[in-house]
């Protein structure tokens, strides 16, 4: 059975942290719901990821719907969450149509948002329209040509105003806020006045909950690791070594061998042969 928001919710009330990272098709999906994780965000990340983009902004909608159907697929409890992308929000009319289609097409159990009190609206509307929506604070890729890639909410008017946006996006309906690259004791300041879980990265511990992106985690990539993460495995430098050691079976005629191959009769292709060979010579 999917976890729900009310499993969330009671995960929170216990004062139990939780895990949630990022899944991009059918197989990471799976091996995140074998690890036990209760949350699964098909993160416009993607674009950086997976595609190689500089940024998360040329991610659309049909990009999401893509990659969430697969999750979805690959996986029957985690809570699916999926972001909706730059400007697919920008009133609430563009709000309601992404959020359909990345719930009703990709499968999505929430969606969501970057953004404060500017989109507290939009969030109220997608939440009475029946469409579960976690926040986001702090650095929001999004807006990163103009807020810059850094910790946000380092002085007193950014730290006012963080805390504020996450009292409007909890009331107006946000389920969970994700604070992204914010100072640890801010970080720990608004946790502790909202009654919804916060969802940190870059945060410090102090947060509900954590979530890391797939790639950063499983050490996928083999150059500069964020502050913000850490890496549990090396799976760029395993990969390598086994392709290595495939290219050089492969050349040096080891693979594949006779474990790794099909047998047949050889009267049975005899035979065979002798009619090509008597089709072949009419």
């Amino acid at each position: 059975m999917r976890t729900t928001l009310r499993d969330i919710a009671r995960l929170y009330a216990e004062g139990r942290r939780f895990t949630m990272v990022t899944a991009y098709d059918y197989t990471s999906a799976r091996i995140a719901e074998r690890a036990g994780l209760p949350l699964l965000l098909v993160g416009d990340s993607l674009g950086m990821v997976v595609q190689g983009q500089d940024s998360t902004l040329p991610v659309t909608v049909d990009d999401i719907v893509y990659h969430a159907r697969a999750v979805v697929r690959g996986c029957r409890t985690p809570l699916v969450v999926g972001d909706l992308p730059f400007l697919t929000y920008a009133t609430e009319a563009d709000a309601v149509s992404a959020a359909r289609r990345v719930m009703a097409e990709g499968g999505c159990g929430s969606v969501k948002l970057e953004g404060g009190r500017e989109i507290a609206p939009i969030v109220r509307r997608l939440v009475h329209s029946g469409v579960p929506v976690m926040g986001h604070l702090g650095f929001t890729p999004q807006s990163q040509h103009q807020i810059g890639v850094r910790v946000q909410g380092r002085d007193a008017a950014a730290a006012r105003d963080l805390v504020l946006d996450a009292l409007a996006l909890q009331e107006a309906g946000a389920w969970g806020i994700v604070l992204e690259l914010v100072p640890a004791p801010l970080a720990r300041e608004v946790t502790a006045r909202l009654s919804i879980p916060t969802i940190g990265i870059g945060a410090g511990p102090h947060c509900s909950g954590e979530v890391q992106v797939w790639h950063d985690v499983l050490g996928l990539f083999d150059d500069h690791v964020p502050r913000h993460t850490r890496r549990y495995a090396a799976l760029a430098d395993a990969a390598t070594d086994a392709l290595t050691a495939l290219a050089a079976d492969v050349e040096g005629g080891t693979f594949p061998a006779a474990p790794n191959s099909a047998t047949m009769d050889e009267t049975v292709l005899a035979d065979a042969l002798r009619e090509v060979d008597e089709e072949t010579a009419r």
